[in-house]
């Protein structure tokens, strides 16, 4: 039986390099493809993951086991550092538009409705990235993104909700060329 992400934090705590590199195996694509998804920026995400686990490494104590999950814990520190990324050197242009990276488990493909997906993602505002990123592709729960955003749960939920509208209302509207677009079932 595998331990628990908050066996593993502990056993990090405590300066176990095997629990460390267990929980850095296990949790780095979920910060990754959060990062990616908030920065468009595949450079900026893989710095963002390893300065998480920086941090994890030195702070791993700091971590309280039932107040939230590893998870939300982990990706509230991604949103600090996100945020910070974003206020010293801008928001990057989506590197998607020639050649989206595949990151495992990412549910977005190579083709050009997940392009205007990825580009319409990044043109939300950052406080309706957040929830969504969360929510619907990272699959969190409303408690554990509220736990991550810093937020109440109810705060999460409109701002879905607003995040959702968005989306749709922008992939509704074809560009010039196309004819037809679908929206992902998962933004209605």
């Amino acid at each position: 039986m595998e331990p628990s992400d908050d066996d593993l934090m502990a056993a990090s705590a405590l300066g176990d390099r095997d629990a460390f590199g267990a929980l850095y195996r296990r949790r780095r694509p979920d910060i990754y493809r959060f990062a990616y998804h908030m920065t468009g920026s595949r450079a900026a995400a893989e710095d963002i993951a390893q300065e998480v686990f920086l941090i994890v490494m030195r702070e791993a104590g700091r971590y309280r086991a039932g107040t939230s999950g590893v998870v939300p814990w982990l990706l509230g520190i991604a949103r600090n550092l996100v945020r910070r990324h974003g206020a010293q050197r801008g928001w990057e242009p989506l590197e998607a538009a020639h050649e989206p990276p595949v990151v495992p488990g990412d549910p977005v493909v190579r083709d050009e409705e997940m392009m205007r997906l990825r580009a319409a993602l990044l043109a939300l505002p950052r406080r309706y990235r957040e929830p969504l990123v969360l929510c619907d592709l990272q699959e969190l729960s409303y408690a554990d993104a509220a736990s991550a955003i810093g937020c109440a749960v109810g705060t999460v939920r409109s701002r879905l909700h607003r995040a959702r509208a968005r989306l749709a209302g922008q992939l509704r509207c074809p560009p010039a060329r196309e004819s037809r677009t679908v929206v992902p079932k998962w933004i209605l």
